[in-house]
């Protein structure tokens, strides 16, 4: 078996369809082909069940992905581990985080890392829709929720706390409700309600049934901007809203809770950097920990 091939393997894998493969991989489709049929031969089975809707792995292509994987991973990491004598953690690594958690607070905190861990370099990225850590998308990755699928490790980071918020300009036009069903009556902001990528995200119903929002913006940071700017009522990450004095925190006794969790592929769980990296963010979770939920502050 010719590894040239199985890295040939893994881009149509990842892509699903043998043109795009081939495109990011900057050979021509006809070549391509040549290469998996080539590995398909010298394994004897049948890797992808293909069609003009694109490349299916089969049981076999399967089993070939997570083998293939894990080789990739012990490659990447054969800098660091050289590297490993020379330096205490060295290297890149990629963070993927939602917006809210991103950029509003995690953005401001990486120069310790890099202080820190003077030979290591950081790329802070978001956290798509349709995410892998499998396809290097990101190294390590803060999520909302427990990922339930894939081979992937991960431990609870912090509980945080949103609430409903909206400018003073919005409710000096439009008044103050004064009960969660009072709502109804307002511009309401919310998600996108069908790209919505994780259940957790969808938290508008516990504060009203039958949420409807008038503006929707797929956006933690955008969804804060329009309520700000006078929109409507939105619910908001109290981590990000408390502390803008031209906002105002509606029914302060009603919260929703959720949790970030830091995730990584199991392939990267002997590596230097990506337990630096998950003790960096346990350290500066636990020292603003009353940011994410300031109603448990004093508790």
């Amino acid at each position: 078996m010719n590894w040239d091939d199985a890295k040939y393997f893994l881009a149509v894998a990842r892509a699903g369809q043998m043109l795009s493969a081939a495109s990011r991989l900057g050979v021509s489709q006809a070549t391509l082909s040549r290469r998996i049929t080539s590995l398909e031969q010298a394994l004897d089975c049948r890797l992808f069940d293909r069609s003009t809707g694109g490349c299916i792995l089969t049981n076999n292509g399967n089993m070939l992905l997570e083998v293939a994987e894990r080789i990739e991973a012990e490659f990447i990491n054969v800098p660091t581990l050289v590297r490993g004598s020379q330096s205490d953690v060295s290297g890149t690594v990629r963070i993927g985080a939602p917006d809210g958690f991103g950029v509003a607070f995690l953005s401001r905190h990486l120069h310790h890392l890099t202080t820190e861990n003077p030979d290591l370099d950081v790329q802070l990225v978001p956290i798509p829709r349709s995410f892998s850590l499998s396809q290097r998308e990101a190294d390590i990755a803060v999520m909302v929720g427990r990922p339930e699928k894939g081979r992937l490790l991960s431990r609870k980071l912090v509980d945080y706390s949103l609430g409903l918020y909206a400018s003073k300009a919005y409710l000096e036009q439009s008044g103050v409700p004064t009960t969660l069903a009072d709502l109804s009556e307002h511009k309401l902001i919310g998600y996108v309600e069908d790209l919505i990528f994780a259940p957790a995200l969808n938290y508008t119903s516990d504060f009203l049934r039958g949420w409807h929002s008038k503006i929707e913006i797929s956006s933690a940071l955008g969804q804060f901007e329009a309520v700000k700017s006078g929109a409507g009522i939105g619910v908001l990450h109290d981590f990000m809203a408390l502390s803008d004095e031209s906002i105002v925190r509606l029914f302060p006794q009603n919260s929703v809770h959720r949790s970030y969790y830091t995730v990584w592929h199991e392939s990267m769980k002997n590596t230097r950097r990506i337990a630096t990296v998950a003790q960096f963010l346990d350290k500066i979770a636990l020292t603003n920990k009353s940011l994410f939920c300031p109603e448990f502050a004093n508790s």
